[in-house]
């Protein structure tokens, strides 16, 4: 009787092990849904939310990390999209933030000048471009204008920032870049020391900036939104530089990746879908453990030339932390594409292709950013 007892306490011994001991953040299903959904970012239409809005159903039941906010709907080319008022738009975060009890992660694009979300016509104060304050360089002045880009977002309840660019000025006729006036200098030194204080002035608010778009999409012909998009005769090795020098000094809480081919930093695929521009380069070589995040995954560079599935497979594993599906291509608007993501990325781990080991890396990076901020 003794015996029996003491097979059944070690029995239940080994049980409790071999389910307690292992994968401590991945327990079941359920954990791994919610850490899942973490990797998502989705952007949305609609200027306030009602229970019919699919953002309601991504954030409550899916647990998506975190939405985009923008002024503007592609797809039907038309406005408003998330944007009427300052008062409008505080209320909207306001009531996104409170769909759920952990941090959302809410994002816009608000370089300044002419990639700005929170335009004059709907209120919001005026900004200057990322070259005009390079042509300049005159560190009070970005302080200044910095300054007032993170306050206007800390008062709309906004806590990520995709800014700023450290793309590198090398062809001026780059029609995502320098045509538009979003990099700073052709100077990896000017970038550096705009970007910093542009961080700077972000930070003290608690407010995260995402630089952009690795490893460097300023000496591009095309434009990666319109298709595939070939750096390998034009990128040069000194784009790197304001990267390293912004990990280096602790600046950056997330990078963007871009969606360009180099054929001697990847021959198959393009930096957002790549191992070894991913992981070997930015996280092993530049030695950056922090969140990677993607540009818009429905970017005609990735959906012209890949599949859905795909895309998410090897952005998954080459790194990427955070998956975002903008829905503001002019491709259309999919209300279910945060349902369609995460199920993928399920079965891509279910099927052995993702392992549970990179969920669990990204989770934790998540984990961390989301700590950072106040929200």
């Amino acid at each position: 009787m003794l015996l029996k007892k003491l097979l059944l306490i070690l029995f239940f011994a080994a049980i409790t092990f071999l389910y307690g001991c292992g994968d401590s953040n991945i327990s079941g299903d359920e954990d791994l849904s919610y850490q899942i959904g973490q990797m998502i970012m989705i952007g949305f239409r609609g200027t306030e939310l009602n229970d019919t809005n699919h953002i309601v159903a991504d954030i409550t039941q899916r647990h998506i990390g975190g939405v985009i906010i923008y002024e503007y709907d592609s797809p039907s080319a038309s406005r408003p999209r998330n944007i009427t008022s300052p008062e409008q738009l505080k209320k909207l975060t306001s009531d996104l933030r409170e769909l759920n009890s952990d941090t959302l992660l809410i994002a816009i694009d608000q370089e300044g000048g002419m990639v700005s979300r929170l335009k004059e016509r709907y209120g919001f104060p005026p900004t200057v471009s990322a070259q005009y304050l390079g042509d300049l360089n005159d560190p009070d002045t970005t302080r200044y204008w910095a300054e007032r880009t993170a306050v206007q977002l800390d008062s709309m309840g906004i806590n990520i920032n995709f800014a700023p660019v450290v793309d590198l000025n090398v062809n001026t006729a780059c029609p995502v870049i320098g045509n538009i006036q979003r990099s700073f200098s052709a100077n990896p030194e000017v970038v550096k020391t705009h970007s910093s204080i542009f961080i700077e002035e972000h930070h003290k608010l608690g407010i995260s900036c995402a630089i952009k778009h690795f490893p460097g999409h300023g000496s591009s012909k095309v434009d990666s939104h319109l298709g595939f998009t070939d750096i390998s005769s034009t990128w040069m090795f000194m784009e790197l530089q304001p990267y390293l020098d912004l990990i280096n000094a602790g600046l950056p809480d997330l990078i963007m990746t871009a969606h360009i081919y180099h054929s001697s930093l990847d021959s198959d695929y393009p930096a957002t879908l790549s191992h070894n521009i991913i992981t070997n380069i930015l996280r092993n070589s530049m030695k950056w453990d922090g969140v990677i995040i993607s540009d818009d995954m429905q970017m005609g560079a990735i959906t012209n030339n890949y599949g859905f599935e795909t895309a998410i497979l090897k952005a998954v594993n080459a790194g990427v932390d955070i998956l975002i599906f903008s829905n503001n291509s002019p491709n259309g608007y999919n209300p279910n594409i945060a349902a369609e993501a995460i199920n993928a990325i399920k079965n891509l781990v279910r099927s052995g292709a993702i392992p549970v080991s990179r969920i669990k890396e990204s989770y934790a990076r998540i984990l961390k950013l989301k700590n950072k901020s106040r929200r």
